[in-house]
């Protein structure tokens, strides 16, 4: 386990402990230094600290023990994979419907993390801790799209400082329960819900969340197309978010109705647009991929 020190200085005084950390150490995203502070291995002045909102003050000592990276306990499985796009540093991959992206209990094959360990082999970042998971962003299962994979280090660091910016460009495309008369934004803090921590909700004192809409079409004056773009990336964001104002996405059995009008399998949502700025040469580029085919589908059958 390696260990990093610090001195406030006049300069530094001021900030919160997990901004300070971040910066100075710039291998560790914002979510690495929190995970680091509630494992107690960040520590002011010899007493631990847990909170990232820690502000600092001229000659206080900052400690931050680092532990090696956690070898993953997945194996690399030949699945296919629609490669938008490919270079050195990165990946862009479209996720079909029903794929998990990382493991987790339930899921340990079948991944895109599966499927990457095989095509990249050793060339996946190592961020947050993880041994090689590449992972900068995620999406949900039954979510499709576009989602950016890392294959070094430098290259994670720099998307997830755009994450963290709001700098990176994502636009999805749904279809929403009801006829949303006019585009808008919902402004609203998501956390864990209080009285079911497998879902999300919003949450006074939750991470702020802003995603703006764009109405792109009325079908059946039943149900709406939607273009979501996101100024923030919470977990089930735009779920939650559409759901908030009574427009829960079809096909959402956890966030709208547990009987569903269409066999969609899962949410009718769909990540269609990603851009950033290329983490090796600053060139902004951006990528799109085609709603699938249940979706286009659906919309043929809503219109007719």
């Amino acid at each position: 386990m390696e260990t990093k020190r610090f001195t406030i200085d006049d300069e530094t005084a001021g900030r919160r402990i997990d901004a300070l950390i971040a910066s100075r150490i710039p291998e560790l995203t914002r979510n690495h230094v929190q995970k680091l502070l509630e494992q107690g291995l960040v520590s002011c002045n010899g007493a631990v600290v847990s909170k990232g909102s820690l502000k600092l003050k001229v000659w206080d000592e900052v400690s931050v023990q680092i532990p090696e990276p956690e070898a993953m306990s997945v194996d690399p499985q030949s699945i296919p994979l629609d490669i938008v796009y490919e270079d050195e540093d990165l990946l862009i991959v479209n996720k079909p419907k029903g794929m998990v992206v990382h493991p987790a209990p339930g899921h340990s094959e079948g991944t895109l993390v599966n499927a990457l360990l095989h095509h990249c082999g050793e060339q996946l970042s190592g961020i947050n801790g993880v041994a090689r998971p590449g992972i900068v962003h995620r999406i949900d299962r039954d979510t499709t799209g576009l989602l950016v994979v890392c294959k070094n280090d430098a290259a994670h660091i720099s998307l997830s400082k755009q994450l963290s910016d709001h700098s990176i460009t994502r636009v999805y495309e749904c279809i929403t329960e009801g006829v949303i008369k006019e585009d808008g934004v919902i402004d609203a803090p998501i956390a864990r819900n209080p009285s079911d921590r497998k879902k999300m909700a919003i949450v006074a004192g939750g991470r702020r969340a802003v995603t703006h809409y764009h109405v792109r079409e009325i079908l059946k004056n039943k149900y709406s197309y939607i273009e979501c773009r996101l100024e923030t990336g919470r977990t089930h964001q735009i779920r939650v978010h559409m759901s908030s104002i009574h427009h829960p996405l079809l096909g959402d059995t956890v966030y709208g109705r547990a009987k569903q009008p269409f066999a969609t399998e899962g949410q009718v949502l769909h990540a269609g647009v990603l851009g950033f700025l290329h983490p090796r040469t600053g060139q902004y580029m951006e990528f799109s991929a085609p709603i699938p085919k249940y979706f286009e589908e659906l919309l043929e059958k809503l219109r007719g």
